[in-house]
């Protein structure tokens, strides 16, 4: 059978979603899981674009072994010299270089003939030839131009030394019959075409992105791009666990095979929408809660009498458990720490002291803990390695039907400067967020928040979202803890910290939308 590469893309296009912003330590954990989901190429950022994202791709490079490891850069000289420099201690390092080629573009954006665009392009892979043994080049907007002039400078780009041809719809436009006419009318039209393998990236404006990818399948594609979660810029992009589930459902119709272990996508589905505060909606393809549920008694008859009447997908296939019990109190540190590695996080030994000490104080208050609550264990002791300017130290609410709400909260700054302020709201949440902003002497404004349990039971531990404006930068954060109060408190010093941290970092605010 052909085998099909997928390329993702959650790191770079995927964080390019409203409101999320990943640190390195976030960045490298979701690195990690795709590594053993089984993806072939991950795109771990846009090095050039802010030091942030240089040192991130750097490490990845440094850390992932068993998957090549890509950037992104434009058809700019100190672009390429700056992904060169983060990705040349991977194991494969590659090059995503990119330029538009719509007239649109070129009029509007570029500013740029017809032959400029092309000499731009092929300058920037003879270039990226010096040092990358794999480049790839994207013809950006490459759904809206014109056929013979993509053939025209697709071949060129090959001569250059191109490796891998990407045709991006980057605004959603295509439909699944024109997509697959582009790869057609390519491999008809450009004499060097089987130098190379094409690869598909699809936007999901108008609701096509996974099967304008199946189609370019269909069509000779050999590679598909995309994010976990179909996250990234406006609609998002091809959601690549519905492409892979599609694939193996039915590989009888498109016949080919992928490196993707299908059991790992609800761990990697989970985790993605954990650390980017991006809610899974129910009713999702293959990682929704609902996507295995059966509620018509005619469906629930039938799968009682035979699973295959109405379930095509087994949830075993993609991972998906009963979520059974795992450790309790009486669990030792030896068992704490296997159950760690099988969840896919690997750590030192101090860390998984500490976490093994976070979690024999919670297991006294709450007597089963499940995988859910160790993963965000896990993700709780992160927040608190985070370089922030505000530490939580105690919090104390009081509320009553017939009284006012009032928070007092105590927080440690960067200089470990105690400060202490109490404030009142119409509600206790209110409350703790005046006290925060008292206590932090600066405009913030709340523009989202979101709780959501973790687990079942009254016991569950709350997971509380949260989007701010600190000073004209928008910025998520989330917060953990078994009680939503604190939670909510732990969201809100999160985003607030990201957000001056933002502030002083260097960061050109590049958005490409290849």
């Amino acid at each position: 059978m052909k085998k099909v590469n997928f390329f993702d893309t959650t790191l770079r296009d995927g964080e390019q979603s409203a409101g999320v912003n990943l640190n390195r330590k976030e960045k490298l954990e979701i690195a990690r899981q795709l590594e053993r989901l089984g993806m072939d190429i991950v795109e771990a950022g846009f090095p050039a674009s802010s030091q942030g994202d240089f040192k991130s791709v750097q490490e990845i490079a440094k850390t992932i072994r068993d998957c090549s490891v890509t950037g992104l850069a434009r058809s700019v000289q100190s672009d390429i010299d700056a992904a060169w420099e983060a990705l040349k201690d991977g194991s494969e390092p590659r090059l995503h270089v990119f330029i538009a080629t719509s007239p649109i573009h070129r009029k509007y954006k570029l500013k740029m003939t017809e032959d400029e665009v092309i000499d731009n392009a092929v300058r920037a892979v003879k270039y990226a030839a010096k040092f990358f043994p794999v480049i790839q080049w994207s013809a950006e907007d490459a759904c809206r131009t014109e056929l013979p002039y993509l053939a025209r400078i697709v071949e060129q780009v090959i001569d250059a030394g191109a490796n891998v041809i990407n045709i991006p719809d980057t605004v959603g436009y295509i439909n699944p019959l024109e997509y697959g006419k582009i790869f057609e009318y390519l491999k008809n039209n450009v004499k060097n075409i089987d130098h190379v393998i094409l690869s598909a990236h699809c936007h999901d404006d108008l609701g096509m992105a996974v099967a304008n990818s199946l189609s370019a399948i269909e069509h000779g594609a050999g590679q598909i791009e995309g994010t976990i979660n179909g996250i990234g810029e406006r609609a998002g992009n091809a959601a690549l666990e519905e492409v892979a589930v599609a694939l193996h459902i039915r590989k009888d119709h498109y016949g080919v095979e992928t490196n993707m272990r299908l059991e790992e996508i609800k761990r990697t589905s989970d985790l993605v929408s954990k650390l980017t505060g991006m809610v899974v909606p129910p009713n999702k393809a293959i990682v929704g809660n609902n996507a295995f549920a059966h509620e018509s008694g005619i469906h629930q008859d039938g799968v009682l009498k035979e699973k295959t009447t109405y379930e095509i997908i087994s949830p075993e296939l993609v991972g998906v458990s009963t979520n059974n019990l795992v450790l309790g109190k009486h669990s030792g540190r030896h068992a704490f720490r296997v159950k760690l590695v099988e969840l896919g996080f690997l750590l030192e030994d101090e860390a998984v002291n500490k976490l093994f000490h976070t979690f024999k104080q919670l297991s006294e208050k709450k007597k089963e803990l499940t995988e859910d609550d160790l993963v965000a264990l896990v993700l709780e002791e992160q927040l608190k390695g985070e370089e922030g300017t505000y530490e939580l130290v105690s919090l104390q609410v009081n509320y009553g039907t017939e009284g006012v709400p009032t928070a007092g909260v105590t927080l440690k700054d960067q200089n470990q400067t105690v400060i202490q302020e109490a404030a009142t709201g119409n509600g206790s949440v209110e409350a703790i967020y005046n006290t925060l902003e008292r206590c932090m002497k600066q405009s913030i404004t709340l523009l989202d928040y979101r709780i959501q349990s973790n687990s079942g039971g009254r016991d569950a531990l709350a997971q509380v979202y949260v989007k701010v404006k600190v000073d004209n930068v928008e910025m998520g954060g989330r917060g953990i803890a078994q009680d939503v109060l604190e939670a909510s408190a732990k969201a809100y010093i999160n985003a607030v910290n990201r957000a001056v941290l933002m502030k002083y970092t260097t960061n050109m605010n590049i958005q490409p939308t290849v």
